[in-house]
């Protein structure tokens, strides 16, 4: 007998049809002989209708109030489902965050998990009851509801597995898998049998929105085995573990894009120790979290500092930037909020040479200005014009020949 955690997105609960879907699935588990604990999401659409409604009072809402809206949008997905499995005569019971103490820190909306007590989730598996816990949401030590970010409830689910050493952790989308790019946008994108924890991690942060980052991070620190899965068939779906040796022989995986982001430089500060902290510090105190950095350094003691926030905090950024470019005497800010990251990722790139100066050469033959540019051992990034994202992905999907199934990239 395993113990299986199964998350459930917006739009696998999307309606009572789909939530009984859910339930049936659950059923088939436990019925198998297996201990089963549901995370599920709120209804599709309804977190975004339940963040306008605050939006139309203020742009601004206060951080503490809008966790305390947005969460009520997973309370009501678990009651449903616990009610469609009592209709089905079967045992559950539903848990929100404060409930079974999912404990974070105090950072709203972005809230990190830091604990999880085990024990009421434990009592009611062993009692046989199908366990329903609330997605994105926890508390912190003064006992405020928090929510841990967008696409979080797959941080919940990690989490979970992680705190009960669940065998697997199954998360549920629309989508059958990871593949090895938007298949919206290339039709012959190829489903991923498997990949890495650190080719998982790189793609969830450069904008493939299968998995959040933080449930990434979770399940290689705590060698939890996510199978992403879709919930509209019962068709096998991508497993994320540990990095081998045949992933290592492919040199690129994937290839991703992020248009969630915007661009802030700022003109001629001065070029001194202090300087980076100033800029940054705030903008670090405000939770906006800094992507790519560039510094251009002038030779009369000047410098021109470029970096990428995400879109959603594009405003609040830019007004702390332009309050420390005052503080500082720089000449000017600028700002542009069309740009999208085009990236390729793949655990070979540490014994292949030469993949970035194929990427580029490919942008570009096309057209495609590269605006910044950031690498790490498994991936490389370029910051683009929004308007070329698609066919900066469609090239370099052809020309890794990441639709064949025995990739040579040579």
């Amino acid at each position: 007998m395993a113990l299986i955690v199964q998350k459930y997105g917006g739009t696998s609960v999307g309606t009572i049809e789909r939530i009984r879907n859910v339930a049936r699935r659950a059923i088939k588990t436990k019925e198998q002989g297996h201990s089963v604990i549901v995370v599920v999401s709120a209804m599709a659409g309804e977190t975004d209708r339940l963040i306008g409604l605050a939006q139309q009072i203020t742009d601004l809402p206060d951080e503490r109030e809008y966790d305390v809206l947005v969460s009520t949008g997973e309370q009501v997905s678990v009651a449903l489902l616990a009610i469609t499995l009592h209709s089905m005569g079967n045992s559950a019971v539903s848990f929100l965050g404060h409930q079974i103490k999912i404990q974070t820190d105090s950072a709203f909306s972005k809230a990190r998990i830091l604990n999880i007590d085990s024990e009421r989730i434990m009592n009611s598996l062993d009692h046989g009851t199908i366990v329903i816990v609330a997605g994105f949401q926890g508390v912190d030590e003064d006992n405020n509801i928090t929510t841990l970010g967008r696409g979080g409830s797959d941080t919940t689910a990690v989490a979970v597995a992680a705190a009960l050493n669940a065998d697997v952790c199954e998360i549920y989308t629309d989508v059958d898998g990871v593949y090895t790019t938007d298949p919206n946008i290339c039709s012959d994108a190829r489903k991923l049998e498997k990949i890495s924890y650190d080719e998982m991690l790189e793609m969830a942060s450069l904008g493939a929105k299968v998995l959040q980052i933080r449930s990434v991070e979770l399940a290689k620190k705590y060698n939890v085995s996510i199978h992403v899965r879709s919930s509209l068939s019962d068709n096998t779906g991508t497993i994320v573990t540990k990095e081998d040796e045949e992933m290592e022989k492919v040199m690129v995986s994937g290839v991703t894009y992020n248009q969630n982001e915007a661009k802030i430089t700022i003109l001629r500060v001065p070029d001194k120790p202090g300087v980076a902290s100033k800029i940054f510090t705030p903008i670090t105190e405000a939770n906006i979290n800094v992507d790519m950095i560039i510094q251009n350094t002038s030779t009369d003691g000047y410098a021109d500092l470029t970096f990428t926030v995400p879109k959603a905090d594009f405003k609040k950024a830019l007004g702390i930037v332009q309050k420390t470019a005052k503080e500082l005497n720089a000449v000017d800010v600028l700002s542009d909020p069309n740009i999208a990251k085009v990236s390729i990722v793949g655990a070979g790139m540490r014994s292949h040479a030469g993949v970035a100066s194929k990427m580029f050469t490919v942008l570009a033959n096309v057209g495609v200005n590269i605006m910044m540019i950031s690498t790490s051992e498994i991936k490389i990034s370029c910051v683009i014009d929004a308007k070329f994202t698609e066919l900066a992905v469609r090239v370099l999907h052809e020309t890794f020949e990441l639709s064949k199934s025995d990739v040579s990239q040579e």
